[in-house]
């Protein structure tokens, strides 16, 4: 990269990352760190037409383990488990008498696991969710958080309600860190995992999703914005 605009640009970074709202049940945590242990946080923003959730049922997806679900106020958690005693799923009920009469809270379910192969970094790991919500009169109504990238359509020809997206990175430091991509990355995908970055080099190439940043990437001589990465790619990228 060229060392005066790296630096002048640096210099100028002025780290402002909003909040995201999250109206489906997703993952609110931030990103994973491959082959490291750490607590990834489901965020539940709504019930199910006007009901009060009920029931979580996260599907553990293989490279996951070492789970470990935490106590909260939502409810009791159990496990699943397949024929060679692997967790495949963590579940967590609410006892009858703490059911709202309506959909008027936001839960956040927290599991303590490691993610490793098949995983790698720069993937995304999808953890499909079922949630139950039952109204006063006990009907249940159930809403289906599965659906991935490159789905086919549903029957009526629309798209399923997206899974929980986990972002997996490689582990690093804070301040300059030297990362090799090991697969093409698009605009969007960059965006995604770099999204708490400073600023992200490749050559004379530069991505911040930093506003004023950006804006100083598209300014200043001698530096393009970088909007794709190749697999083999050598990155530069400060946190």
């Amino acid at each position: 990269m060229r060392r005066t605009a790296k630096a002048w640009l640096v210099g100028a970074v002025v780290a402002v990352l909003p909040a995201l709202a999250h109206a489906h049940v997703g993952i609110v945590s931030g990103p994973s760190y491959l082959n490291a242990t750490q607590e990834v946080t489901f965020g539940v923003g709504h019930g199910c037409v006007g009901f009060d959730t009920y029931r979580v049922h996260v599907e553990i997806p293989a490279g996951v383990s070492s789970i470990r679900p935490l106590t909260s106020g939502f409810g009791k958690t159990s496990l699943e488990k397949d024929a060679a005693g692997n967790i495949t799923a963590v579940i967590w009920q609410k006892a009858d008498a703490d059911l709202l009469p309506a959909d008027t809270e936001y839960y956040k379910l927290t599991v303590r696991l490691r993610v490793a192969m098949p995983a790698q970094a720069f993937d995304t790991v999808y953890f499909p969710v079922h949630q139950t919500c039952r109204a006063p009169d006990g009907n249940t109504f159930v809403t289906h958080w599965v659906a991935k990238p490159g789905d086919p359509p549903l029957a009526d020809g629309g798209e399923g309600e997206p899974a929980a997206e986990l972002l997996v990175l490689p582990a690093r430091v804070p301040g300059w860190n030297k990362f090799v991509i090991p697969r093409a990355l698009t605009a969007a995908e960059i965006a995604a995992f770099f999204k708490d970055a400073a600023i992200v080099w490749r050559g004379t190439a530069a991505f911040s999703s930093n506003q004023l940043t950006a804006d100083l990437i598209k300014t200043t001589a001698g530096v393009t914005v970088l909007e794709s990465l190749q697999s083999n790619d050598e990155i530069w990228v400060k946190y």
